[in-house]
């Protein structure tokens, strides 16, 4: 079977663009200059793939979406920034994600497997990384690094400069403003860290021993009320090491250095 791209006659897809083998674009969408797209993209009607956007491979960008626009920020002057997207990432009707800020490194960066689903939207410099799921109308404001499969509930807002950690669940309606360690359930308005988020973890692949060690680690972090730095000496002397509690105390460690503070539970 021939490798061909079926672009519609009222698609407008300016020269400067790169397209991949087996691409679709629909009536009235638009592709700038300096956009590059992977093989297998489908580009769906109305989308509009702004300038400096890139994607990997079997992307699809559906009706009303608008991908790599420039930033909401007061401070951009027209600098030359990025938006980069990985494989297999769908954006769903009227997902809307901006390139970066020069101050902000100048990339805001989608990962592999990602799923924004409709009224979406991800502002300039995020960093989201594999397998997340943001449902609809689920917001990221500047600056925000999602870890891998995290899954930000419908009409959830998350704060500029707010960090959101590996297999982290966030309730629907949530308003998230400090950072939420990896592996938590997270809820409220305002938020706070209901528990471990035992279900995903067990969904992701966890086996029973570290599944354990967290459960021993988040005793520490939390019922036992430990300032964070004596929390992680703990965690790091009583706690079985695997990879699932190096990542969370690497993410811990991280926020001695300048977060925005962890949420807490209810009982502080």
């Amino acid at each position: 079977m021939a490798e061909k791209n079926l672009i519609h006659p009222t698609a407008i897809i300016d020269s400067g663009a790169k397209l991949g083998k087996n691409v679709e674009v629909g009536p009235y969408a638009i592709i700038d200059s300096d956009v590059v797209l992977g093989d297998g993209c489908k580009v769906m009607a109305h989308a509009y793939i702004h300038r400096y956007t890139t994607a990997g491979k079997n992307c699809v960008f559906w009706p009303g979406s608008s991908i790599g626009a420039e930033p909401q920020d007061l401070k951009f002057a027209g600098e030359i920034t990025k938006t980069v997207i990985g494989d297999n990432c769908v954006f769903r009707e009227c997902c809307t994600v901006h390139r970066g800020t020069a101050d902000g490194g100048g990339v805001t960066r989608i990962g592999n497997n990602v799923l924004m689903m409709a009224y979406t939207h991800a502002a300039h410099d995020c960093q989201v990384g594999n397998d997340v799921i943001m449902s609809n109308n689920a917001t990221l404001a500047g600056h925000v690094v999602v870890e891998d499969k995290a899954i930000i509930g419908g009409l959830a807002a998350v704060h500029q400069f707010t960090r959101v950690g590996r297999n982290v669940m966030i309730g629907g309606m949530a308003r998230i403003a400090q950072d939420i360690p990896p592996y938590m359930i997270a809820a409220g308005d305002p938020s706070f860290v209901s528990g471990l988020n035992v279900i995903g973890l067990e969904r992701a692949g966890f086996d029973e021993e570290k599944r354990l060690s967290l459960k021993k680690a988040f005793r520490i972090l939390y019922h036992q009320k430990n300032r964070l730095e004596i929390a992680i000496e703990k965690i790091d002397k009583e706690i079985l090491h695997n990879d699932a509690t190096e990542h969370l105390l690497e993410f811990l460690r991280l926020e001695l250095e300048g977060g925005r503070g962890i949420l807490r539970t209810r009982r502080g």
